[in-house]
């Protein structure tokens, strides 16, 4: 991704990029709504403080939401674990994506596939694939060697393909 150029309005950039900010969110964040507030002050934050530091600002941006997704966890996790006890964790099966098919069967797959891995590897598989961050820039967001990442994401990966696969020959 390039440089945000001086002329493009926030509202331009975040029509772009914030879909893809929500489904990295949503993987750090209990509801949709959580993941909706994070990318609000993630965008705010990093719009007003951050936007001009040297480096690529998609990672940045990321980075930023990871951050803001820690900090409620920490603001909330009493809350949040007396809700789910209380809602039965029903936020949790929220859809991941937006989807024109209602019932859509091959979504619903693929999201349950998505929750069965492991939170380090649904991490890195979410960055890489939509956050279209490189092995070294997620590395470096979640402190861990680029060797790392690329093996967490081949996991995932192997995971995802084994799980689907099952459901689609018992479905």
């Amino acid at each position: 991704m390039e440089d945000i150029p001086d002329d493009e309005s926030w509202t331009d950039w975040f029509q772009r990029y914030g879909p893809k900010l929500l489904l990295c969110a949503r993987q750090w964040t209990r509801s949709l709504a959580d993941a909706e507030d994070v990318v609000q002050e993630a965008f705010v934050r990093f719009w007003r403080h951050q936007r001009g530091l040297g480096g690529e600002p998609q990672a940045l941006l990321f980075t930023s939401v990871r951050r803001a997704a820690i900090d409620l966890a920490r603001r909330n996790s009493r809350r949040s674990a007396r809700e789910e006890h209380a809602d039965g964790g029903l936020e949790s099966t929220e859809p991941l994506f937006e989807t024109p098919l209602e019932g859509d069967d091959r979504r619903a797959a693929i999201e349950s596939a998505l929750r069965q891995l492991p939170v380090e590897q649904r991490e890195v598989l979410v960055l890489k694939i939509w956050g279209e961050l490189t092995f070294d820039q997620i590395a470096a967001q979640l402190g861990i060697p680029p060797n790392t990442a690329a093996s967490r994401y081949r996991y995932a990966l192997g995971a995802l393909r084994e799980t689907l696969t099952a459901a689609d020959c018992h479905g």
